[in-house]
């Protein structure tokens, strides 16, 4: 085993502990970023924005679940528009994915093992049509479930087809948990990367001290996700994660899709204020990043 270590290390990949802290940090300077995700509608959003605003907390990113396939042209704008009202990244998943097709397998128990990737050419275009949708409207935020789509998106934004300032995360859905997957998707054009939603902290500092793009993680699931809840390791993660994206408000919905709700988005946002009054209490020198930060990818 000794001689497959040296070779890892050789390419950029270690064994790191627990007690790892992260030199790294976003472009102003921050370690951490709060991102609410499963807003899908403007007035969900205009929600959780305003109650974000009330209590003196700001979210970086907002992150839509269900598909820009699923929004109208009018909602896009309406969501866009409050994001640069705000200040913060709008991302949109790509709609198209294998739940959405005509697949049999994708919904059975070994099929499931599939995520939400992309089945045959057809539905490539399709899912490429709906990212182009998006930038049209301004949108500079997307969130993928597919590693080729990922590939072929990064080459149309080095060709100019989509703007070059367009963001790509991918999705905890697409099942990757280790620091050579996570380079590997880094070198293919990835900026953001959620790992699977259960990984252990020095799990999680061996991706960082592997790669340079963020790392979003959950700071709690939804209870198809396992409905476990992270607050007491945010510290923890914020010291070997960063830069890091804590994904918050997770626990409300009961599933990725949830349609959340006016309420629900309010709830959301108390746990992010219970998130940040731990970070307060056990790591009070963690650094945020700023409001309305030039570096987030703001929808134009």
């Amino acid at each position: 085993m000794e001689n497959t270590k040296k070779f890892l290390q050789k390419i950029g990949i270690e064994d790191v502990s627990k007690d790892y802290i992260s030199p790294k940090r976003f472009d102003d300077g921050g370690q951490f970023r709060f991102e609410v995700p499963g807003i899908q509608s403007p007035k969900t959003m205009k929600a959780l924005l305003n109650s974000a605003s009330q209590n003196n907390l700001f979210i970086h990113r907002v992150t839509q679940t269900k598909g820009i396939m699923m929004l109208t042209d009018d909602e896009i704008n309406e969501m866009v528009n409050l994001a640069k009202e705000y200040g913060c990244e709008l991302f949109l998943s790509v709609g198209p994915r294998a739940t959405y097709d005509t697949s049999a397998t994708v919904h059975t128990k070994e099929g499931s093992r599939i995520g939400y990737r992309l089945r045959g050419y057809d539905n490539l275009v399709y899912a490429i049509e709906d990212v182009k949708r998006a930038c049209r409207l301004g949108v500079r935020g997307i969130l993928l479930y597919d590693e080729g789509l990922l590939w072929v998106l990064n080459q149309m934004r080095n060709d100019g087809e989509i703007p070059g300032n367009v963001h790509f995360k991918l999705s905890a859905h697409a099942g990757h948990s280790n620091p050579a997957a996570a380079k590997l998707l880094e070198n293919t054009g990835l900026n953001s990367l959620n790992p699977v939603r259960d990984l252990q902290i020095p799990m999680i500092a061996a991706i960082r001290y592997a790669t340079d793009m963020s790392i979003d993680l959950h700071t709690e699931n939804p209870k198809s996700t396992g409905g476990f809840i992270r607050h007491y390791e945010v510290p923890d993660i914020i010291k070997v994660a960063s830069p890091v994206y804590l994904k918050t408000g997770g626990s409300v919905a009961a599933n990725h899709n949830w349609d959340t709700t006016e309420a629900e988005a309010i709830a959301r946002i108390k746990q992010v204020k219970l998130v940040k009054r731990m970070i307060d209490e056990y790591y009070p020198d963690a650094i945020a990043s700023p409001d309305k930060s030039s570096d987030l990818a703001v929808p134009e």
